[in-house]
């Protein structure tokens, strides 16, 4: 569901809403089939950003600001949801033996073909990635790949390095802090996002406090409700990368894809492990302080999409809630089949209800 609005009597034209759209585009063997469940597409534009930058006035008490511009943006915010029921024994047909540990070299471009099958095999507390094609991936921050920095747009190499690193420490604050995977605020990761982006902070503040449909903290953030699955370990399994090109207004365009790897097993005890995987393609803009308003240290948000394996399906609770024991809802023929591992293409919108995952 797009949606668009006015504010202020101003809107955001067709032509430059259309420009967004474009430039922000660019940026196994037999398994047991695995419930899974695709979900909606939530979307919006930054409805207070006119389309040229005007005079305003903003009161910050004691003393007033004047001079600054506002910014054109949209952002898109899709969630595809893959609910998997995980068979602990691994891929049927899949010979047994040891999987593979030597890591992958750093993902520095799209990669052309999904990682092959993974010797087959039970998922352990001390070996939580056994089975997957995670188990050669790098550990947390070490597996998202950062491109060197070169002068862009309205910064100097300096500057473009140092938002590089700023954009990555959002994804780990998001994604791999161990406090935020158990439920707690994700403050630091907030205080790097543009506090004048008032969709986007409205949006925030409300999908924390109150999930729902319309409001899933789970778009940005990764957590897990404590009382119902345990971290199978310290490591989470990250593959990804960050990319950049000057955007709007001389802006620095960063495009972060990566897909977190989670091992957990249930709060309450026992020795059963699944995954989730998530991955996550995320937009940022870091604009120019004399043409948008934003804080220093801060970066616009222009579009995000979650694609997410075994996190949970039906109501919306801000947390993902994996299946043990086999259960899950039944899956739908008539929706196809989804590779969590396949990083080949960008995420797409994918049709609604229960879907098959090859593999977790």
């Amino acid at each position: 569901m797009t949606t668009g609005g006015e504010k202020d009597g101003s809107s955001v034209p067709d032509e430059v809403w259309a420009e967004f759209l474009r430039t922000s585009a660019e940026g196994a063997a037999d398994a047991p089939k695995e419930p899974s469940a695709r979900a909606r597409e939530v979307g919006g534009r930054l409805r207070d950003r006119p389309a040229e930058p005007t005079p305003w006035r903003a009161h910050t008490p004691p003393r007033p600001r004047r001079g600054k511009g506002r910014y054109v943006a949209g952002f898109v915010a899709a969630l595809v949801l893959l609910v998997v029921a995980v068979d602990p024994g691994g891929f049927v047909g899949w010979s047994g033996g040891d999987t593979d540990t030597t890591p992958l070299a750093r993902e520095s471009a799209r990669p052309e073909q999904a990682p092959p099958a993974e010797p087959g095999g039970r998922a352990t507390l001390d070996e939580p990635f056994r089975g997957s094609p995670a188990a050669r991936w790098a550990d947390g921050a070490a597996g998202i790949t950062v491109p060197p920095a070169k002068a862009t747009g309205w910064m100097g190499e300096a500057e473009v390095e140092r938002a590089l690193a700023l954009t990555r420490d959002f994804l780990v604050l998001s994604n791999l802090d161990p406090a935020v995977r158990r439920g707690a605020r994700p403050a630091q990761a907030i205080a790097l996002m543009n506090p004048h982006q008032k969709d986007v902070t409205a949006f925030v503040t409300t999908a924390l406090r109150s999930p729902d449909e319309d409001h899933d903290p789970l778009l940005l953030f990764s957590r897990f409700d404590p009382a119902q699955a345990r971290p199978a370990g310290d490591v989470v399994k990250t593959r990804g990368r960050l990319s950049y090109r000057e955007g709007r207004l001389g802006a620095l365009q960063v495009t972060a894809d990566v897909t977190y790897v989670y091992p957990v097993a249930p709060a309450g005890g026992g020795d059963e492990v699944v995954r989730v995987i998530v991955r996550r393609e995320t937009v940022v803009s870091w604009d120019d302080p004399a043409k948008v308003v934003t804080g220093e240290g801060t970066f616009s948000l222009l579009s995000y999409k979650t694609d997410m394996t075994n996190g949970g399906c039906g109501t919306t609770t801000g947390s993902f809630r994996p299946e043990f024991g086999g259960g899950g809802p039944d899956a739908d023929p008539g929706n196809g089949t989804v590779d969590p591992y396949d990083r080949t293409a960008p995420i797409t919108e994918g049709p609604g209800g229960c879907a098959t995952a090859t593999r977790s």
